[in-house]
């Protein structure tokens, strides 16, 4: 099955890229500032503990959110009119599951106790443990690994989400995109209705059923990934409001501080998806305006190219420093001292996981387009839509 699509060959978005990082930097800041369940929080003063707590606990929701409207922000963006199913999803499997395996193994060997039943690691290897509502399978091995589970349902769904999608008229692109947002918030009202009060799962203010529907289920992230895929296309059609960067922030940093006072269940994506949606799509206006930003400079790429792994390796990080340090809580320089050493080790290992596994197999048997410059990306599909 070819993919029938109107967009030219991938073009690239320097700023997106850097902004990925401060994304996965969010989801380290909030697993290392955890004082429940499991703790990495390193300070012994409490006063610092509950301010660095209190300051990123929502930022793991942020990041998480963030890199499933990217997901499909960036894939519409950079569809292929050649493309074909197979290609499509053997390109994007190849990105997710080396480093997956890598990470998954490195956890069996150092962090899964032995004589793990296999119902526990066996669906993590294969990115079906988010389909599991038991919190030992969801947060088995690798806990970070449940959103490629909603990834890998993205990328099966894309080739047949996509040709829908650019039927849409330009005109009534900010409409659909409305109405995604609506039906995520009807949506997580109709799992509290649906979902029973009890049993609590431990250390949330939510019901077990109803946590893992609201956050984990990945069919529910579907929201996130096809407003991606509008906010993409209003881009590209020239339908976007000009809505500018620092607003953009602004906005975003009021929906990151409504998130900490809204009912826990709408912090997890319905308050954010929004901020986030705009904020994306402003950073790439940017890179199709040819406007330098820091985003876009060598350093924030690099870190931004090397973000994934980041993400993947960063919670084995926290785990070995918390063995290695046997549990202990510091004087709040020493403290900050840990934090930045479990950033250094992480990004390390995260650049060595690229630049080993990632980027070879990337090179070797995905392929890849010569890129075009996003504004003649624009240009043409906005020529397109008025035809």
């Amino acid at each position: 099955m070819v993919l029938t699509l109107r967009t030219p060959a991938a073009s690239r978005l320097p700023s997106l890229t850097g902004l990925r990082f401060l994304a996965a930097m969010l989801v380290f800041l909030y697993h290392g500032s955890l004082t429940k369940i499991v703790v990495f929080n390193p300070f012994a003063n409490a006063q610092w503990a509950t301010a660095y707590n209190h300051l990123f606990n929502v930022g793991g929701r942020v990041g998480v959110s963030f890199f499933f409207v990217l997901s499909g922000f960036v894939l519409t963006w950079s569809a292929r009119s050649t493309d074909t199913t197979p290609a499509f999803l053997k390109r994007r499997l190849l990105k997710i599951y080396p480093n997956h395996i890598v990470t998954w193994a490195v956890a069996m060997m150092l962090l899964v106790a032995p004589g793990t039943r296999a119902a526990v690691w066996l669906p993590n290897l294969f990115l079906l443990h988010a389909w599991v509502p038991k919190d030992d399978i969801l947060r088995g091995v690798n806990a970070v690994s449940w959103s490629l589970c909603s990834e890998l349902l993205f990328y099966m769904l894309f080739p047949l989400i996509l040709p829908a999608v650019q039927r849409i008229r330009a005109a009534r692109l900010w409409w659909w995109a409305a109405g995604t947002v609506a039906a995520l918030l009807a949506a997580q009202g109709l799992i509290t209705l649906l979902t029973p009060d009890a049993p609590v799962a431990p250390g949330w203010p939510l019901p077990e059923l109803r946590f893992w529907v609201a956050y984990f289920f990945p069919p529910l992230r579907l929201f996130e990934f096809v407003l991606g895929m509008l906010m993409a296309r209003i881009l590209m059609t020239g339908q976007w409001i000009r809505l500018g960067l620092l607003p953009a922030v602004l906005f975003m940093a009021l929906g990151y501080a409504a998130a900490r006072v809204v009912p826990f269940q709408y912090s997890l994506n319905a308050v954010l998806i929004v901020p986030i949606a705009l904020l994306i799509t402003a950073v790439a206006a940017t890179d199709v305006a040819d406007a330098p930003t820091l985003l876009a400079s060598r350093p924030m790429v690099w870190l931004g190219e090397v973000s994934f792994a980041f993400y993947m390796v960063h919670l084995e990080v926290l785990y070995g420093a918390r063995a290695l340090l046997r549990g202990q809580a510091f004087a709040t320089p020493v403290a900050l001292g840990v934090i930045a050493a479990e950033f250094s080790t992480a990004l390390l290992l995260a650049w060595a996981l690229y630049a080993l596994v990632e980027r070879p197999i990337m090179r070797r048997w995905a392929g890849s387009a010569r890129p075009r410059t996003a504004r003649a990306l624009v240009s043409r599909a906005d020529d397109g839509s008025r035809a």
